[in-house]
């Protein structure tokens, strides 16, 4: 009788590394916008974020800081995303389309030299640190809302977006919420490798 065979199984896939050596601008800002794609997994359904079934008035002050926290934490992306709608409408309304473009220029130098970059930085041959990285997009911000004359109309369109997030995220009921593994455990909800509902104690 010949041994049952087995079929080979697929290794699993390792996640993608970067590298520790500084690469060419171009690499970096192809990385940086892969980065930056992939996040909008994290954008959650308007159906589930606009869900009217779900809003009521928080009972205490505890349960009200609880809501926020993690209506902030599951729907992070769809409260930037509202804020940024908000700085738009705000200087499209109030502002020069050329204010609205150099704004929109410098929001996407942050996005893909700050905060969705993962390697370090080369530029002309040479390392450029993470901290000339930043003084740079700074001053460029600053120079930038000097020469548009956007501070108040940009600050106005924050307030409202953030003003928009509270409310959302004090009268969204967070029970309903759908929470994986690894985000409750993050969170302390749940012991790490431990299965189930972490609402479930509610």
């Amino acid at each position: 009788m010949l041994p049952a065979s087995t079929a080979p199984q697929a290794t699993p896939r390792p996640p993608p590394t970067y590298t520790t050596i500084p690469i060419a601008g171009a690499d970096v800002i192809s990385r940086s916008l892969q980065n930056l794609t992939s996040s909008f997994s994290l954008f959650r359904p308007l159906p589930e974020f606009l869900a009217l079934a779900e809003f009521s008035p928080p009972p205490s002050l505890s349960s009200a800081k609880r809501r926020f926290l993690n209506n902030l934490s599951h729907f992070r992306l769809n409260y930037a995303v509202l804020a940024l709608s908000c700085v738009i409408l705000s200087l499209l309304f109030f502002q020069s389309p050329f204010a609205l473009l150099f704004i929109s220029a410098i929001f996407f130098l942050w996005l893909v030299l700050y905060f969705f970059r993962e390697d370090p930085l080369l530029l002309w041959e040479r390392h450029v640190t993470d901290t000339f990285v930043l003084a740079g997009l700074v001053a460029v911000s600053v120079l930038a809302l000097w020469t548009t004359g956007s501070l108040g109309t940009l600050a106005g369109g924050l307030a409202a977006g953030g003003l928009i997030m509270a409310v959302h995220g004090f009268f969204r009921n967070d029970e309903g919420l759908f929470l994986n593994e690894q985000e409750a455990a993050s969170r302390g909800l749940i012991a790490p490798g431990q299965n189930g509902n972490p609402w479930n104690s509610n």
